[in-house]
């Protein structure tokens, strides 16, 4: 079976229905997981969760979930993201709310842990460093662990010797699931920062034991004079352009 893997959608309708459209030409998939932050920084926070809604799916809780909803502070955002947040809570319907409300911290799926941050710290930690990761991978049992909020695609393998090392996630070849544990970053679907603006997502496949990225333009003018007209911060409106 197939499996969409899909992280920080961050209320980007158009990057998110290119995903969507992109995923149904390959022939579509089983299940979708979700590792959090539907919303946040965008301008489309309710369609978003409405269209992940009408899909098969799991998600994990993100940072920007908790804080639309209440659940986390402002205090810990920057500028930008505060104001984004804020924006993005007075969209929300009730319906909104409680489907945020009930996402969990972890999810677990057959040989993977699903988590937004790191298996240590599911909403705030940012797993960017080969020794923030080899610590992590105590904090799980699964052989596979799958995170978000970074944004950036990478995967990291813990060794037979018990060390660990890092390589980014291409889309030029599909990464085999072997004997090794892995933790594996997707990439953002709606808002990227490595360097590359397009939206990134995976699939995996069961039958072949191989998850691919795929990256995907969108319209992203679209997005961006959507947050114009809704006084979204400049900063985000520009950091669109260039996936940073």
């Amino acid at each position: 079976m197939r499996y969409a893997i899909i992280a920080d959608i961050h209320a980007n309708l158009a990057a998110f229905t290119a995903v969507l459209d992109d995923i149904a030409r390959g022939g579509g998939v089983e299940e979708m997981w979700c590792l959090g932050d539907v919303v946040g920084y965008g301008p489309d926070p309710h369609q978003c969760i409405e269209l992940l809604r009408h899909y098969n799916h799991v998600s994990v809780a993100g940072n920007h979930d908790w804080a639309a909803i209440g659940k986390l502070s402002l205090s810990e955002f920057n500028p930008d993201a505060a104001a984004a947040c804020r924006w993005a809570a007075q969209q929300l319907s009730p319906e909104d709310v409680a489907y945020l409300e009930s996402l969990p911290l972890v999810i677990e799926k057959d040989d993977f842990t699903l988590v937004h941050g790191s298996p240590r710290e599911p909403i705030w930690e940012y797993l960017l460093s080969i020794g923030n990761a080899k610590q992590n991978f105590t904090y799980f049992q699964s052989q596979f662990c799958l995170v978000g909020h970074s944004h950036v695609p990478l995967v990291f393998r813990y060794t037979e010797t018990g060390g660990c090392s890092f390589s980014p996630f291409l889309t030029s070849s599909r990464l085999a699931l072997g004997k090794s544990r892995l933790i594996i970053n997707p990439g953002g679907v709606g808002q990227p920062r490595d360097g590359d603006p397009r939206a990134s997502y995976a699939i995996y496949d069961s039958q072949t034991r191989t998850i691919r990225l795929y990256r995907i333009a969108y319209d992203i003018n679209l997005t961006q004079n959507r947050m114009v007209e809704h006084n979204l911060p400049v900063r985000l409106v520009a950091r669109l352009s260039h996936g940073l």
